[in-house]
C-alpha cells in the first residue's frame, strides 16, 4: 500500500517536504500615495490598505526592504482632479517613485487614468452619438497612457503598470519608452484584469470610484477564461515583459494556464476584497487569520505566480505573519 501520510508524519517532515513556498521577496506591498507630509492612515478602517505622504511612503518602503521585500507597487491619489496630474514630470505619482530612490526596491507604478478623470473611469468618456451609448475612447486614452508611463520611467520607475485594459496600450507604452530613451524600462501588463465585486475597499482608497456607470466595457468579464488567454497573448506581442492577473484567488486557473504557456514572469495581485474575506472573517471569530492568509498565498504561489502583489505584505515584515 502507497501511504503518503508518512510524509506528513512530524512537523518536521512536513516543514521538509512542503513544495511551495511564499518568501518574503515574493510579496509585493502596495502603497496609496496623498499630498501633505507625515499623512499615515488606513483607509478604510481595517482595511489593510494605507494612505502615505511621501515622506512616510519613504519610511514603509525602508521597512519593506528591511524585512526582504524586493519591489512596491504605487498608486498615487491626487487631491485635484485632472489628466495634466498624470502626465507631468512633477505629479504626485512621479514624486512618489523619486521618494523612493535608493531604498533598493523596484518600484512598480501603476498606469491608469481613474484616479485623474473626474468620473473615476479608466480613460477618456466620450458621450455617445447616433444612436451608440456612450464609454471610454480607446485610442485618446492609449496616447495618455504613454505619456503618462514615460513620465513615471523618466521618474525612475523600474517597472509601469498598465492597469487600464484599453487595446494596443502595451503597444503605444513599449513605443513611447523606446522612443525617448527609457526603452530597459519593464513593463508589467495587467492582462487580465475582471470587471469583479472584490475592488471596493480599493475604490475608497484610491478615490477612483466611477461616477456614472460601470467598468464591463473595458474590464473583463470573469466568465471569459479563453478571451483572457487571448489578451494574454496579444500583451505578450506588444512588448509585455510581465503578465498580471486580477484578482488572483478566482483567477487560479488562468494563472496555472498562463505558467503552462509563457515563459515570463507571472504576477497575480490579491486584491482589496480577498483581502477582507479574510481579515472580516477572522475579526468575527470565523478563521484563524494567519492560516487562511497563508493558505490563500500559497495557493496563488502554487498555481504559478512568481510574485503576488497583497496587502497582508507589510504583516510579514511587521512580524504578524509567518509564512
Amino acid at each position: 500500500m502507497l501511504r503518503n501520510r508518512r510524509f506528513r508524519r512530524t512537523e518536521s517532515l512536513l516543514r521538509l517536504f512542503t513544495e511551495t513556498d511564499v518568501p518574503a521577496r515574493a510579496l509585493v506591498p502596495a502603497y496609496f500615495v496623498v499630498e501633505g507630509s507625515g499623512v499615515r492612515r488606513e483607509l478604510p478602517e481595517n482595511s489593510g490598505l494605507w494612505q502615505l505622504s511621501c515622506d512616510t511612503l519613504r519610511e514603509e518602503a525602508q521597512r519593506a526592504r528591511d524585512g526582504g521585500a524586493e519591489a512596491i507597487m504605487l498608486f498615487a491619489v491626487p487631491s485635484e482632479k485632472g489628466l495634466a496630474r498624470a502626465t507631468e514630470g512633477s505629479s504626485l505619482a512621479c514624486q512618489a517613485v523619486r521618494a523612493c530612490e535608493g531604498t533598493g526596491l523596484v518600484r512598480m507604478a501603476d498606469v491608469c487614468l481613474c484616479s485623474y478623470t473626474a468620473d473615476g473611469h479608466c480613460g477618456l468618456w466620450r458621450e455617445g452619438h447616433h444612436g451608440r451609448p456612450g464609454g471610454v475612447d480607446n485610442d485618446s486614452t492609449v496616447e495618455v497612457l504613454a505619456e503618462m508611463a514615460v513620465a513615471l520611467a523618466a521618474s525612475g520607475a523600474e517597472v509601469v503598470a498598465p492597469s487600464d485594459m484599453m487595446d494596443g496600450r502595451v503597444a503605444a507604452i513599449r513605443a513611447a519608452l523606446e522612443r525617448d530613451g527609457l526603452g530597459d524600462t519593464l513593463v508589467l501588463s495587467y492582462a487580465a484584469k475582471m470587471a469583479s465585486a472584490m475592488y471596493g475597499p480599493f475604490r475608497h482608497a484610491a478615490d477612483s470610484a466611477p461616477q456614472h456607470g460601470d467598468r464591463r466595457g473595458y474590464q473583463m468579464n470573469p466568465a471569459n477564461g479563453r478571451e483572457a488567454m487571448r489578451e494574454m497573448a496579444a500583451d505578450i506581442a506588444e512588448g509585455a515583459d510581465m503578465l498580471m492577473m486580477k484578482p488572483a484567488l478566482t483567477n487560479l486557473d488562468l494563472i496555472a494556464a498562463a505558467r503552462a504557456r509563457w515563459d515570463v514572469p507571472i504576477v497575480a495581485y490579491q486584491v482589496s476584497g480577498e483581502y477582507a474575506m479574510v481579515a472580516e472573517a477572522a475579526r468575527a471569530g470565523r478563521i484563524d487569520r494567519q492560516r487562511a492568509a497563508r493558505e490563500t498565498l500559497v495557493s496563488i504561489r502554487r498555481a504559478g505566480a512568481d510574485l503576488v502583489v497583497s496587502y497582508f505584505a507589510p504583516d510579514v515584515w511587521a512580524g504578524k505573519l509567518v509564512l
